[in-house]
């Protein structure tokens, strides 16, 4: 595995992150993004998102506070990218909780070139077209295994990234699990999509290896959550902790700390 030098790779180049995400996580998400190394980019205005686009080295659609303009934006953003190459990694935030998500998230998955998934196992599931229980945005039930990542890369075509307690990529061959990571990140909202977030990253240094990007972003954002728990007294020093952790992550060791199957 490369994530200790595609890391550097991140800090060194720092890439622009075009985000379309929701207001829930959005400061969480640009923070997260600056604190690895990359540069984020939060525009949604339909009038700039295609010349944004254009210019980013990845983006980053969420779906977790939609709009009908934010989902036009979505698309026009989103075949701009295809158009300049740029890799796409799609967040269906509670797809399967109501129909306007799960639209949303098919429509998307079926106008545009998406390079990684990265969702909960319900709404992985319901995109799959798989049984899954939601409540608002949260997978209910038992975790997800390998089973449900290569079945949904081979229906939707694409690399997928099912996070839980032990997370599962895959391109519809290949399954990796990687298991690193604290259960206090359960505990603070939009950690999930800081986890998409950091994924875009990976993918902007390494566009042509989506599998590997998105396993990369995982094991970093995992280890972080490990660094960031050790010395959290709950989930509120553990938000804070969560970026100095990012921003303090050591190439030279990333690799080594890999728990990978």
């Amino acid at each position: 595995m490369t994530a200790g030098a595609d890391l550097q790779a991140i800090r060194e180049r720092k890439p622009l992150v075009h985000q379309i995400t929701n207001y829930v996580v959005m400061n969480e998400t640009a923070n997260a993004t600056l604190a690895l190394g990359a540069l984020p980019v939060m525009a949604h205005a339909p009038q700039e998102v295609e010349e944004m686009a254009s210019v980013a080295s990845a983006l980053v659609l969420n779906i977790g506070t939609l709009s009908e303009h934010w989902v036009a934006a979505m698309v026009v953003a989103g075949a701009a990218a295809n158009r300049a190459g740029a890799p796409i990694v799609l967040d269906p935030v509670g797809a399967g909780a109501t129909t306007y998500r799960t639209v949303t998230a098919r429509r998307l998955l079926s106008e545009l070139e998406i390079a990684v998934v990265r969702g909960n196992a319900a709404e992985i599931a319901t995109l799959a077209g798989r049984e899954a229980e939601i409540r608002g945005v949260e997978a209910v039930g038992d975790a997800a295994g390998p089973e449900l990542a290569q079945a949904a890369a081979d229906a939707l075509e694409c690399v997928v990234s099912v996070t839980g307690p032990v997370d599962h990529v895959s391109d519809g061959q290949r399954v990796v699990a990687v298991a690193n990571g604290h259960e206090l990140l359960g505990t603070v909202s939009g950690t999930g999509c800081m986890s998409t977030a950091i994924t875009g990253c990976f993918l902007a240094v390494r566009q042509a290896s989506p599998l590997e990007a998105a396993v990369e972003a995982l094991v970093a954002f995992g280890v972080a959550g490990e660094d960031a728990a050790r010395d959290a007294r709950g989930p509120g020093t553990f938000h804070v902790a969560l970026y100095d952790a990012l921003y303090n992550l050591d190439p030279a060791t990333l690799d080594s700390r890999a728990k990978l199957d």
